[in-house]
């Protein structure tokens, strides 16, 4: 094992954070996190650093500065972040042209740069023209305004994480390069689990209400006027909650049959809820959260969001950091997204501000660029992906996006989502086999052995019970990056415990701050489960980073509920004075008759600034006549889009952001294709999900084994061989 000092990942790395809004400044924010030395530019009396809340957060670790100094530091900086072309203009970072030599220029533009709108406003208006809003169940199946700027969020860590796939390529090959991670980029990260179109199959209802369409995975209120969550997501569970409801004749219903896909078909999903919600309402919240948890059957309390930080379990992994801030005095923010064994920044700062700074001449020569054809920033890197379901899986297609070589290793019965979750777990290559097996076992430690990176979201304690914890895979290969995703982490009072998405959303307050006074509201955006993913993508690439410099490999972890603290950084900021965050309300259609989502003759459209006068015509206007006036008028306005409409967008089909699936029997599925740009790269091909056990064979052989040994594992059972999976067309995850 390589020994060397205890240094942040990013330690030594030079970054000039030349954006504002929400998305730039968080990814600043993370590059800080883990160890770079940010200098952001901004005005001495930003209107940003004083009235955003969120600016505590986004900019701690982070040293302010003069915007004149932004041309001096930009020639010296390791990674320069823009958001607009004016300002990349001024550093003298083009657009038309590559950046100098050895500089990474991750750029995240905003949505119409050339209006006037705050960061939140564009949020929305992102989350309307590029589908997301359109998603998000309802009673009225129209767009839902999120009150959380999420889309801003991920754009900012998937573009960070981005950012920091090119810094290792540097390190290894010694050429920067410029990274594009525009908001449809960080759109499509975000709403992956559900952008799949097929051409002949209707796009799923969403008029089922906020609490989802399956009544055994949703919100419920009990006897004392108080919500729960349940997660009674399959047949195991389903049970356990029919029986402590006394509602077990529910699956012997003819209309049932104990057919348990019965029990959400649009026929048969009212009733059904029905029944659950008269059952829920016999008895008290505590009542039902004691008996249901003994039971086993995955249940929690919708929490406030303002309670949130002072949960046990936030402080047990280290989710809640005091910081002295400059402007508003002592504050609590949210904490850093992935935890590293020995790359991680144990001290957090509070922004500083200072009249100049000064980073002495970079040096750095960059060769001829190579432009390798289906790769990108970590082209060469291995990643053995032993994740299930969606968040394993799902990282591991981002690290695959970001040109990773990324092995789908499964079981021999293979991923119980691995049909539905297709969407989430494209551009591997698939490995079946038994690690019970000491054959399989011994193979894979081979495999291992090649590899760069171990990926996994098994529960704390199956790593040990399978010896493939991160310091038996270590001792094979000492140089190895382990990443570890769990619901709640290993320690605190919830540690150990299984995590879902939406148990977590209510638990950290997000079902009640969208839900506002009214009913709590069930994300279908898949907002943890999407977000861990690209938190361990993330600490994944820092951990790689500080292998690629000489400091050795190590474990990299974070959970569902971190993802849940992370993405409400702006919102869970506390300091004495600060306004309150934004809550939502029933079917929320945005926080102002000036500023919402308003039906249309053709549709829907979201308005912002639009004059009380135009406002009763819209009915009877097209959506293009609305943006036109209202745009005309000084406002800003777009198209509610469904994801038909943005995956059939020839411009968006043809710069490659979405793309057509040809499945090998011939049927077709369109879905999000190209997640970011890297300009020293060719786009990658349309990623397609792998068969089970498609490439053992092929990846057993590079990992060293004979064809004689493969033969045995595969006669032994420990292996399994099959073939391209064929089209999952009309089936998505939610």
């Amino acid at each position: 094992m390589t020994n060397s000092p205890e240094l942040p990942a990013l330690d030594g790395v030079r970054v000039l954070d030349a954006t504002h809004g929400i998305t730039g400044p968080l990814a600043g924010m993370v590059l800080g996190d883990f160890g770079a030395e940010v200098i952001r530019l901004a005005a001495p009396h930003d209107p940003e650093d004083r009235t955003r809340p969120g600016a505590v957060a986004w900019h701690r670790n982070k040293t302010v500065v003069p915007p004149e100094r932004g041309p001096a530091l930009a020639a010296a900086a390791d990674l320069v972040l823009t958001c607009d072309g004016a300002t990349a203009a001024a550093l003298g970072l083009s657009l038309d042209a590559e950046p100098p030599a050895g500089v990474v220029h991750l750029h995240l533009p905003l949505w119409h740069e050339e209006l006037d709108l705050d960061p939140f406003t564009r949020d929305r208006m992102v989350s309307a023209e590029f589908g997301a809003a359109r998603r998000q169940t309802s009673f009225s199946g129209g767009p839902v305004d999120e009150v959380y700027p999420f889309l801003a969020y991920m754009q900012g860590v998937w573009g960070a994480t981005a950012g920091i796939a090119a810094l290792v390529e540097r390190a290894r090959r010694g050429r920067g390069q410029r990274v594009v991670v525009d908001p449809l980029h960080g759109s499509m990260v975000t709403v992956i689990t559900t952008m799949l179109v097929s051409p002949d199959e209707p796009l799923p209802d969403t008029t089922v209400g906020p609490g989802g369409p399956n009544p055994t995975f949703g919100t419920y209120r009990c006897s004392d006027g108080d919500w729960l969550f349940v997660g009674a997501l399959g047949s195991k569970f389903q049970d356990l909650l029919f029986d402590c409801l006394g509602t077990t004749d529910i699956v012997h219903d003819p209309r049932i049959e104990n057919v348990r896909e019965r029990l959400y078909a649009p026929d048969n999903r009212g009733w059904v809820r029905a029944r659950l919600t008269e059952a829920f309402l016999t008895r008290d919240r505590a009542t039902w959260l004691a008996e249901l948890a003994e039971a086993g059957c995955p249940v929690s309390p919708v929490g406030d969001r303002d309670d949130w930080l002072d949960h046990p379990q936030v402080a047990a992994l280290n989710q809640r950091l005091e910081l002295d801030d400059p402007l508003v005095g002592p504050a609590v923010v949210t904490g850093v997204g992935a935890d590293l064994s020995r790359g991680a920044l144990r001290s957090h700062t509070a922004r500083q501000f200072a009249d100049d700074a000064v980073w002495a001449p970079r040096r750095c020569e960059q060769p001829e660029p190579v432009y390798p054809a289906g790769t990108g920033p970590l082209a060469g890197i291995t990643v053995a992906d032993l994740g299930t379901v969606l968040a394993g899986p799902y990282a591991g297609m981002l690290l695959a996006a970001l040109g990773a070589n990324v092995l789908k290793v499964e079981t021999v019965k293979g991923d119980e989502l691995r049909l539905r979750g297709y969407g989430i777990a494209r551009g591997q290559r698939g490995l079946g086999i038994d690690l019970r097996h000491p054959d399989g076992y011994a193979a894979f430690l081979r495999v291992v052995a090649s590899s760069d990176v171990v990926l996994d979201n098994y529960r704390p304690g199956v790593l040990d019970r399978l010896k493939i914890d991160d310091a038996t895979l270590r001792s094979v290969n000492p140089e190895l990056v382990t990443t570890s995703i769990t619901g709640y982490g290993a320690t605190g009072p919830l540690g150990g415990h299984p995590g879902y998405d939406p148990v977590v959303q209510a638990l950290a307050g997000i079902m009640k701050a969208q839900g506002g006074p009214d009913e709590p509201v069930f994300s279908t955006l898949a907002i943890n489960d999407v977000t861990v993913a690209c938190l361990a993508a993330l600490g994944t690439c820092a951990a790689l980073y500080q292998r690629s410099v000489g400091r050795g490999g190590q474990h990299v972890s974070t959970s569902l509920a971190t993802a849940a603290t992370f993405m409400q950084s702006g919102e869970l900021v506390r300091y004495a004075g600060r306004p309150p965050a934004e809550t939502g309300g029933r079917d929320f259609p945005g926080p102002s008759p000036a500023s919402r989502f308003y039906a249309c003759a053709d549709g829907w459209v979201r308005v912002h600034r639009i004059s009380d006068e135009l406002i009763p015509r819209l009915a009877t206007l097209t959506s293009d006549e609305v943006v036109k006036l209202v745009t005309e008028a000084g406002g800003a306005a777009t198209r509610a889009r469904d994801f038909r409409e943005v995956v059939s967008d020839p411009q968006l089909l043809g710069d490659g952001h979405v793309a057509e699936l040809v499945w090998p029997d011939g049927n077709s599925t369109f879905l999000p294709h190209r997640l970011a740009t890297f300009s020293a790269h060719a786009p990658y091909e349309v990623m397609r999900a792998t068969g089970h056990g498609e490439y053992s064979r092929e990846l057993l052989a590079e990992a060293g084994l004979e064809p004689q040994e493969i033969d045995h594992l595969i006669d032994a059972g420990a292996v399994v061989v099959g073939e391209p999976m064929h089209s999952v067309v009309g089936v998505g995850y939610r």
